[in-house]
């Protein structure tokens, strides 16, 4: 459980300082577009008021995904602590749980989550934007499929 909590800590800061350093420091709020590697990487600043690529932006359901998020994250620290699993989902849960609140900061302070990666490749232009914790989750996601579940207690002795 202590990798988890560290793990949700520092992908948090990471993605918190990530903003504040893009977003603020770097004005991509004024700028609205930086091209770090052309063709491939630029800051892209967009506001997602909504779920995955802005799905029901149009609805107000901030305090909704704030709620969503708190309860899902609980139930993440709660399954984890009770399966007692690997290194790999404690690490899981922990990218997962770390992204959730950093999203949920930014919806409290400003409304939306701040997402400003943007990354396209040979000729094709990808419109959507996203953020470390948008990483976090999905990462954090896939690796309590691939790696939650099923501890060596509830399997059967062998013999």
């Amino acid at each position: 459980m202590r990798l988890t909590l560290w793990t949700s800590f520092w992908v948090f800061l990471a993605d918190q300082l990530s903003k504040y350093v893009v977003v603020h420091g770097m004005d991509l709020f004024t700028l609205q577009r930086i091209v770090v590697w052309p063709g491939y990487l630029e800051f892209r600043m967009a506001w997602n008021r909504g779920v995955n690529f802005g799905l029901f932006s149009g609805l107000d359901m901030r305090w909704a995904l704030i709620g969503i998020a708190f309860v899902v994250s609980g139930f993440v620290l709660w399954w984890v602590r009770k399966e007692g699993g690997s290194r790999w989902m404690d690490l899981s849960a922990g990218l997962l749980v770390g992204g959730a609140l950093g999203n949920v900061i930014d919806r409290v302070l400003y409304g939306a989550v701040a997402d400003f990666l943007n990354m396209s490749c040979c000729g094709i232009e990808n419109p959507y934007a996203f953020n470390i914790a948008d990483i976090a989750i999905f990462v954090g996601a896939l690796g309590l499929v691939v790696f939650g579940g099923g501890s060596d207690k509830a399997k059967p002795a062998k013999g």
